[in-house]
């Protein structure tokens, strides 16, 4: 597909900037909690030492680490509330275990050494998850979007992209949300599915099984003071796409 912006496109993207700014900088008024960089190195030294004798020598760094992401991920939902209704009751519901699952693989590592978290949207009236993770080393990053779509939504949303593929391409190649995301990721086929034409101009969004917006972050760009707002600048950027995949996955056949 050619996402390069239309000048239609990027006039609309403007207008939608400009009246962005006030929210923003509301959000930037909210309680700003910063990720501390002792965070980053106990996260570093987990994954040196993935063991439990030395997890339960460090328990209290951990216990101070988590109580950081806590914050942070309350301080961000507070700001994304302004923007989006959201069923995720709390900063500390949305965080993920440090402990992984061992049950069927037991020479798994007990602990995976990150902070990842998600926020739902209320269902069923509104589509789409964000998601974040801190993990040291340049891994850290934000997605959203659709990571295991149900076999009639993904249905629905195959059909929408052959019949309004006019409408993705716009959405994708928008500005605001070219300027945070690249390419969208996910698992997918080796070719389109059944069906549908191999040569479809939309053929690479057609495999997809998961579709998904990334923004990846360094290290430095994790611990500046403005990390919490760039999180929820990207998260913002993404709402015209779940706004259509709203649309998509709530209407009837006739589309009401």
């Amino acid at each position: 597909m050619d996402m390069r912006p239309s000048k239609r496109d990027v006039d609309a993207d403007e207008v939608r900037n400009i009246n962005a700014v006030a929210d923003l900088r509301t959000m930037s008024t909210n309680a700003s909690i910063r990720i501390d960089r002792s965070t980053l190195v106990f996260l570093t030294e987990l994954e040196n030492h993935n063991e439990r004798p030395w997890f339960e020598a460090h328990k209290d760094r951990y216990l101070a680490a988590q109580a950081n992401m806590v914050a942070f991920a309350d301080a961000l939902l507070a700001g994304m509330r302004t923007r989006d209704n959201l069923s995720t009751p709390s900063g500390k519901s949305s965080l993920m275990r440090i402990h992984t699952d061992q049950r069927f693989h037991k020479d798994r590592p007990p602990y995976a050494p990150r902070f990842g978290g998600r926020f739902a949207r209320v269902k069923p009236a509104l589509r789409g998850g964000y998601f974040f993770r801190i993990q040291p080393g340049g891994r850290s990053h934000v997605t959203c979007g659709f990571m295991g779509p149900e076999p009639n939504d993904l249905r629905l949303i195959r059909q929408d992209i052959v019949h309004d593929h006019a409408t993705w391409g716009k959405i994708l190649r928008g500005k605001d949300l070219r300027s945070h995301f690249g390419e969208m990721i996910g698992e997918e086929l080796v070719t389109v599915p059944r069906g549908y034409a191999k040569d479809h101009p939309t053929a690479d969004l057609l495999r997809k099984k998961q579709f998904l917006l990334r923004r990846s972050f360094t290290d430095q760009a994790v611990l500046a003071p403005d990390f919490q707002l760039e999180v929820l600048k990207t998260f913002r950027a993404v709402r015209p796409w779940f706004d259509h995949m709203t649309v998509v996955l709530t209407s009837d056949a006739n589309g009401a």
